[in-house]
């Protein structure tokens, strides 16, 4: 007999996870980064912290800079 995989709630995980208090407090952190730097909203550029929030860094206009998402994924939590 085939067993039927059950449906993924796509919709409840997202709202389950992105809801969250420390997940609302990260993407606050990176807006607030992306304002710092001028960022527009659809602009495909990310920031960059040279010193990673989960590292210590703060959002400071001297930690930040501006980069592709290729290199910003690439770095990910690294200090250079």
């Amino acid at each position: 007999m085939i067993q039927l995989a059950k449906k993924r709630d796509y919709k409840k995980e997202y709202r389950d996870y992105h809801s969250k208090p420390a997940q609302r407090k990260n993407r606050a952190a990176r807006n607030k980064a992306r304002r710092v730097m001028g960022l527009e909203v659809g602009d495909k550029r990310e920031v960059d912290h040279k010193k990673p929030l989960s590292k210590g860094g703060s959002n400071a206009k001297s930690n930040l800079r501006v980069v592709s998402r290729a290199t910003n994924r690439r770095k990910g939590a690294k200090t250079k």
